[in-house]
């Protein structure tokens, strides 16, 4: 049985999902979630983006302890050597680093000569592995690259020492048949391919990221680069928990298989979801909330007779249980902070008081307090980043057949300010007050309502979508009461984008990506 390495890049190519921007906080509450679940190597950014982008791998690196932690670099001394200040610290470091060599890129956004790129992949990997063994190398839009300037590349670059070579399909175009002979050529004409770990990096954008990953498996790929949730650049990657239930169910046939602790996926999926905003689409593959679900009364019967007639894998496999511990008003702060570390959560001081001080008052306005009200808690409020604007109270008078109106009490540097505002609906009066007492206008893009669970009293999860300076930032709040909740979320997403552009910004402009 062939042991399939997970590369995941969420904190990466996951991160340039459009409206995502992660803290620090956030970004190693996921890398350690990542170590949990098991993943062979986490990719915790691109350091030359930003200062910030540097400051959250090197947080990472310092943070997580198991996966080999990489930072993606272009071909190029600078941006090598910033990759490493970031993770050398780090218990197993890798530099990661890449070009362009099909075609069109070539021409058109380097400007290079295949003679100039395969110069640049060869001294890049250098330059890296003289700084760390580990070093990998994509081949940026491998898939639509001449077929044997590229295998020259990976041979040149094998040479110099890259220990992984990537073959990315940047832009979703390959199909599984295609993609499968493309790595068995790959496989035939490069001499020294045995020297390296055959890596691949599939987008999504003709929905077929993760049939084109199974297909390079087949034909001879031992590493997989992913996402959870298949988050990424446009329509996105491979997704992780897709390749690595598809490589477990069908591994007879596949003959591979992962390390990945299967029960922590669905945990992973929620704590990803959560933190960036990205609701999963119910009839998601694996963690969407229809996946396990059997509507039909054929399907019904056939199930409850025996679930392996129309299930392939068991949910408790990956998380999915429906034996949640209910904590109450009378548990106390230790009972608390043990259940918290069964979660995955080890929280002390300060984080520790600030949660519980939430769970308390849930506890005054829910009936039982679930896990999943807790991890929404959590995730909500330890995480998030510096708060210039914190919420103090709202009151919102509304109606049928009235304008509705709504003060926001907001407490800036230790002091209230209070602010109101009408508008036709609630969520608009909200919105209009919070602007005003920031005094600067955020434009609200998008905004969903979610329950964190089920009944009369359940947790209310907004996310909103804030435009403000050309960006756009997500927000996100919990809270029984849905107006609350809203408000919450809006003042999440204003000082997230004010963490973001008050921080010095680097010239570099992000890479799109492989």
């Amino acid at each position: 049985m062939q042991n399939i390495f997970i590369f995941d890049t969420t904190l990466r190519d996951g991160e340039q999902s459009p409206g995502v921007s992660l803290n620090v906080k956030e970004k190693i509450a996921i890398a350690k979630q990542l170590a949990r679940l098991g993943v062979d190597c986490i990719e915790a950014g691109f350091p030359i983006a930003s200062q910030g982008d540097f400051e959250a791998v090197r947080a990472v690196s310092q943070s997580v302890e198991g996966p080999i932690i990489a930072a993606l670099a272009r071909a190029g001394e600078t941006d090598i050597k910033r990759a490493w200040e970031a993770v050398k610290g780090a218990q197993k470091p890798r530099i990661h680093t890449f070009i362009a060599t099909s075609p069109i890129h070539m021409k058109h956004k380097l400007k290079k000569s295949p003679e100039e790129v395969l110069k640049s992949a060869v001294n890049a990997v250098m330059y890296a592995r003289s700084l760390t063994e580990d070093v990998e190398f994509s081949a940026e839009d491998a898939f639509r690259s001449d077929i044997s300037f590229l295998c020259e590349v990976f041979e040149a670059v094998i040479a110099a020492g890259a220990k992984t070579i990537n073959i990315p399909d940047t832009v979703g175009y390959a199909t599984p048949w295609e993609f499968g002979e493309f790595i068995k050529t790959i496989r035939e004409k490069v001499p020294n391919i045995n020297q390296a770990v055959v890596s691949v990096h599939c987008h999504n954008d003709l929905g077929l990221a993760v049939a084109n990953s199974l297909a390079a498996v087949i034909n001879g790929a031992t590493q997989g680069e992913v996402t959870v949730n298949g988050i990424g650049e446009r329509a996105g990657n491979a997704s992780l928990e897709e390749l690595v239930m598809a490589l477990y169910t069908r591994r007879n046939y596949l003959k591979a298989d992962t390390r990945i602790n299967k029960e922590e996926i669905y945990r992973t999926s929620k704590l990803v979801s959560s933190l960036t905003g990205m609701v999963i689409q119910p009839n998601k593959a694996i963690v969407g909330k229809n996946a396990f679900l059997h509507e039909s009364g054929i399907h019904q019967d056939g199930v409850l007779k025996e679930r392996e007639t129309y299930e392939i894998m068991n949910p408790a496999m990956i998380g999915i249980t429906g034996n949640n511990i209910f904590l109450g008003k009378h548990s106390g702060r230790h009972a608390f902070k043990m259940h918290l570390k069964g979660l995955g959560y080890d929280l002390e001081g300060e984080e520790l008081d600030k949660v519980f001080r939430s769970f308390k008052e849930l506890c005054d306005n829910k009936k039982e307090v679930s896990d999943e009200d807790i991890i929404a808690l959590i995730d909500t409020e330890a995480l998030k980043g510096p708060e210039k604007y914190q919420f103090s109270y709202l009151t919102v008078s509304t109606g049928t057949n009235i304008t509705a109106t709504a003060t926001i009490g907001v407490t800036i540097d230790g002091v209230l300010h209070e602010k109101a505002a009408v508008a036709r609906g609630p969520i608009d009066a909200t919105f209009a007050a919070i602007n005003s007492v920031a005094d600067q206008e955020f434009k609200l893009e998008e905004f969903k309502i979610n329950a964190v669970t089920s009944g009369r009293d359940a947790l209310g999860e907004v996310v909103v979508k804030v435009s403000y300076r050309g960006r756009t930032f997500t927000g996100r709040g919990v809270s029984v009461n849905i107006l609350e909740s809203s408000a919450r979320a809006y003042l999440n997403a204003i000082n997230r984008a004010l963490n973001v552009t008050n921080k010095v910004q680097s010239t570099n402009n992000i890479a799109e990506g492989m």
